[in-house]
């Protein structure tokens, strides 16, 4: 194995949540719809909030990534939703579903051996596709791990 292929693997590995870190599924399978919507005491965020954010900012950094006329939307108003639930229960399937989509369209530009991983990204100011694949794992990480906790203090993580 080449050192490229070692370092795709790797980072293959913790973008699907490997090693430390929870996996996606695995925090969000069976949170009840009934509290979705609910901020427990002493943080500011709901599971909503926290599956829409991780949503849109692995988006912005996927489509920076591959599409030079992308604009990523305003911050912070732009990478949080609007209110604290979902709208329905289709909204939070949707917005599920294209986490999943994005997240496997990152590990599949990680996998892609044509994928320069240290190229600059000539739209960009210095990235790299290594570095927003990075920038993915670490997200996307912080965030599961405030899940987690969000859940444990809703009494809703029986693990």
């Amino acid at each position: 194995m080449t050192k490229d292929e070692s370092l795709r693997q790797h980072l293959l590995y913790l973008l699907g949540g490997g090693g430390a870190h929870a996996k996606f599924d695995d925090v969000i399978k069976g949170i009840p719809p009934k509290l979705r919507g609910t901020k427990p005491a002493g943080l500011p965020h709901s599971a909503w909030m926290l599956l829409e954010h991780m949503r849109i900012a692995q988006w912005d950094i996927l489509e920076f990534s591959r599409n030079p006329k992308h604009v990523s939307p305003a911050w912070p108003a732009g990478h949080w939703p609007k209110t604290d639930a979902p709208p329905t229960t289709a909204a939070w399937n949707k917005s599920l579903a294209q986490f999943r989509r994005d997240l496997k369209a990152m590990q599949d530009l990680v996998a892609n051996p044509k994928t320069d991983l240290y190229a600059r990204i000539p739209w960009g100011d210095g990235q790299t596709i290594l570095r927003e694949a990075l920038l993915v794992a670490d997200h996307n990480a912080y965030h599961l791990g405030q899940l987690l906790d969000l859940r444990r203090l809703l009494g809703a993580w029986a693990k």
